[in-house]
């Protein structure tokens, strides 16, 4: 009996999909051709083991089987399908065909995947001149007929969880490879794991995250949402929005793969022209999460004053670094009971001026729960350590927990890595609240005013060793031994020289 395809035997195929494009240009640019394409086969895969179950169930009836098949959770027309252009891998217009196939699906599936493909083109130069488009484009196609890649339910049977971790696993390989920009759609999985169980959601929680790249931290965040009797629950909505149309698009596409697809994913920017709206009004959440662009300039200061969402009355941030105004968002989107989970540069914490002010406010307002330090390098493109931020509008106490979790981690030679036991390390202490010697700090709103309010997490953790004190005594006994048998050697070399005749 053939074995079930494993994770990784998926994984690695992908990966190597990925060669007929190495080379030839960047990874950032040719990610979309390999995650569009394996959602094209995804989607073709499930419709034709739907099309096999209903043919067994009710025969050749092609008009019962139009009808069930129009039922379903998306629709794809007549010749759009995987198996369709396998056919046609040798004709001189492959890269057309391609997004003729690409555009009828859209148009097909408006609600759920309206403009996800609008980006892209398989018929572009960027590809090559069409020769050279041609002959990637046939081994791509090849590549994705590998037995390995065969997504059919009826063949992975459970599994199908498979396909939106490989999703995943492809998304975190570019953006290792990205550099900087890797760090602008992915945040590293196990960030997003800590964040999430810090959080710690509820059945029926709204979830947003306003920056959300390609959608792997909110469906993170989604994936931790647990019931009354603490089992996994489907029982939340989610929401997002970003300002990358490819980004954006690699969103919708993830929460298609991981059975999200009823997800509102805005494309546009959150500070300038935020989407998730309630009539007039900004949307507001049980659960807000993001790991926004660090510092960003141009962020929008020049309209924050006449903002008519009204957030940012507790200061206007400065022009060069958005870090607050992308806090301040997800502060006003909360709920009068929900929590924001942020993850910032370490400059957030102890900036002066416009940020000084904003965070006293907040601190003021008894807003801030936690701060959390992580260690170096642990993000795409910037090797600088980061912190999370814990804002809880249902406080039941004002001090607010320290934590430095920068000296727990597994090192690598690209990336730092948090490991299973630094995650519950975390997790543990944020929910015991208590101070632990060198590790964490509860602190006093009065504490925090007399530093004030700067959040420099040392002034809080002391993690400082001391040295074992020296036994004088000893070292002094062991010098002299050491002088001891230097009086000796020097006598047997004065002898050999003599020997020697010098």
């Amino acid at each position: 009996m053939e074995q079930p395809v494993t994770q990784d035997q998926i994984n690695k195929t992908l990966w190597a999909a990925c060669d007929t494009f190495r080379g030839a240009f960047d990874s950032s640019e040719y990610k979309n051709y390999i995650l569009v394409f394996m959602f094209l086969k995804y989607l073709s895969d499930v419709w034709k083991d739907k099309q096999a179950a209903y043919r067994e169930k009710y025969g050749e009836d092609p008009v019962i089987i139009q009808r069930k098949m129009q039922r379903e959770r998306f629709v794809l027309p007549a010749d759009c399908t995987f198996d369709y252009l396998h056919q046609h891998r040798n004709d001189a217009d492959i890269g057309e065909k391609i997004d003729k196939v690409l555009a009828r699906i859209e148009d097909q599936n408006l609600e759920k995947l309206d403009g996800v493909f609008r980006n892209i083109s398989f018929n572009s130069e960027k590809l090559g001149q069409t020769k050279d488009r041609n002959r990637r484009l046939k081994n791509l196609i090849n590549d994705f007929a590998n037995p390995n890649l065969d997504f059919r339910p009826s063949v992975l049977g459970r599994k199908e969880d498979l396909i939106g971790n490989a999703y995943m696993y492809l998304i975190e390989r570019f953006a290792s490879g990205a550099g900087k920009k890797g760090g602008e759609f992915y945040t590293p999985h196990e960030v997003s794991e800590l964040l999430a169980k810090l959080i710690a959601p509820k059945a029926g929680a709204r979830i947003c995250d306003p920056t959300c790249g390609s959608g792997s931290l909110l469906i993170t965040v989604a994936e931790e949402v647990r019931g009354k009797d603490g089992k996994p629950s489907n029982d939340f909505s989610l929401y997002g929005q970003d300002s990358n149309g490819d980004t954006w698009a690699l969103a919708k596409l993830n929460m298609f793969l991981h059975s999200m697809d009823s997800a509102d994913i805005e494309w546009g920017d959150t500070i300038n022209n935020p989407l998730l709206l309630e009539g007039d009004s900004l949307m507001k959440f049980d659960v807000v999460v993001a790991n926004p662009p660090f510092s960003l300039d141009k962020w929008g200061h020049e309209d924050a004053e006449a903002d008519r969402f009204k957030r940012f009355l507790r200061g206007i941030p400065p022009r060069s670094k958005g870090d607050y105004a992308f806090i301040l968002h997800m502060i006003d989107t909360t709920l009068p009971r929900g929590k924001v989970g942020v993850i910032v540069p370490h400059g957030v914490l102890f900036r002066g001026s416009a940020e000084g002010r904003i965070r006293k406010a907040l601190i003021e307002e008894n807003l801030l729960e936690a701060v959390i330090g992580l260690p170096t390098n642990l993000f795409f493109g910037t090797g600088i350590p980061a912190a999370i931020l814990i804002f809880n509008k249902a406080k039941e106490q004002n001090d607010v927990l320290f934590i430095d979790a920068s000296k727990e981690y597994q090192d690598g030679k690209k990336q730092n890595k948090l490991r299973a036991q630094d995650i519950e390390h975390i997790v543990a202490t944020y929910q015991a609240f208590e101070t632990t010697d060198k590790y964490s700090y509860r602190a006093t709103l009065q504490e925090i005013e007399e530093n004030e309010f700067n959040l420099n997490i040392p002034r809080y953790v002391d993690t400082f060793e001391e040295e074992e004190p020296v036994d004088i005594p000893a070292v002094q006994k062991e010098i002299n031994q050491l002088e001891s048998e230097l009086v000796e050697v020097r006598g047997e070399m004065d002898g050999y020289l003599k020997e020697l005749g010098f």
